[in-house]
């Protein structure tokens, strides 16, 4: 982003919800001496990392050189990019633990202002909410799962947890030789809310923006119907299934259904699920990671990147917000 784009946290602040209006204040008193910290050691970790990568050149030139003239063979040069790969790989493994650092403190800084608990390790719940999204059809099935960035609490009365989560499905195919090659392929890369619902539904009532995607992710189920709604525009971006009619109506007023298609906008026509029931309220966001901050090489202590990250937690929470009326 250039300077002349970028945005102070005050204006960033201006756009949010009025319970972060105070971060200005949070991020000057208790965010920033930290982060100034931390972005001094993340330049000392760099700078490590330079000289490694001057090793690694030199590993290139001096084992991929002899290995050439020696072994008469290019193919022996393939040692010389080895060793420099890893040399330089091995030296930013310095920076990544800083990095990674900053955005764990800053999360939950941010998360314990608002009163909730945040585990960047998520717990046993995540991973039984994360099943109950599944047989709810809001996420695929997957061989191999990693989550982050759990938060447990309130907004405004209503109890949520969120977390996001990486799914991957091991995929093997077989040459015309026979030999067999096992790759991994992302499924799913977004974020689950479990909300507590403010109701004990009667019904199931089934929402997704992506055309199809309960099927894909298995049979809808016999007992199942597509919802008769009255917004033409909802129902060209959104497929509704229920096995109550009555309460779907109920649920989607025409308030509820341009909450749903503000959300369309908020999160940059990500690809939205919902399913009503019980007494909860289960959601996934396919389309990317939240709290990401600006990688290796940027400052840490920039408060553009706690506006960013801001901007995140607001989106969490205009999800419970919408979701939780």
């Amino acid at each position: 982003m250039s300077s002349s784009n970028k945005k102070t946290l005050a204006s960033v602040l201006a756009e949010l919800p009025e319970d972060f209006s105070e971060f200005a204040t949070i991020y000057e008193k208790d965010l920033k001496p930290s982060l100034a910290d931390m972005e001094q050691d993340r330049l000392k970790a760099m700078s490590r990392a330079k000289t490694y990568g001057v090793y690694a050149l030199l590993a290139l030139l001096i084992v991929g050189g002899l290995a050439i003239f020696i072994f008469k063979s290019p193919l022996a040069g393939i040692v010389g990019i080895v060793a420099a790969v890893g040399t330089a790989a091995f030296g930013l493994t310095g920076v990544h633990e800083v990095t990674k650092k900053a955005r764990t403190m800053m999360v939950s800084s941010v998360a314990s202002k608002f009163g909730l608990t945040y585990n960047e390790e998520p717990s046993a719940h995540a991973n039984n909410h994360l099943q109950s999204c599944r047989n709810h059809k809001l996420v695929p099935s997957w061989d191999r799962v990693k989550l982050k960035d759990e938060m447990v609490g309130e907004r405004n009365g209503r109890p949520f947890e969120f977390f996001q989560a990486h799914l991957e499905d091991k995929r093997t195919t077989t040459d015309s030789d026979g030999k067999t090659q096992t790759s991994w392929v992302t499924v799913f890369r977004g974020q689950c809310w479990v909300i507590d619902a403010a109701k004990t539904f009667h019904g199931t009532t089934r929402i997704a923006r992506d055309a199809g995607i309960f099927n894909a992710f298995g049979a809808i189920g016999d007992k199942y119907s597509r919802a008769k709604l009255e917004d033409p525009e909802f129902e060209k971006k959104f497929e509704v299934y229920t096995t109550d009619q009555v309460e779907a109506r109920f649920l989607l007023t025409p308030d509820v259904m341009q909450a749903f298609l503000d959300l369309e906008t908020a999160f940059n026509g990500s690809k939205f699920r919902a399913t009503f029931d019980g007494n909860k309220i289960y959601a996934a966001l396919e389309g990317g990671e939240l709290f990401e901050g600006g990688g290796l090489f940027s400052r840490i202590d920039d408060p553009e990147k706690v506006g960013e990250l801001l901007v995140d937690i607001a989106s969490v929470f205009h999800l419970v917000d919408v979701l939780g009326k």
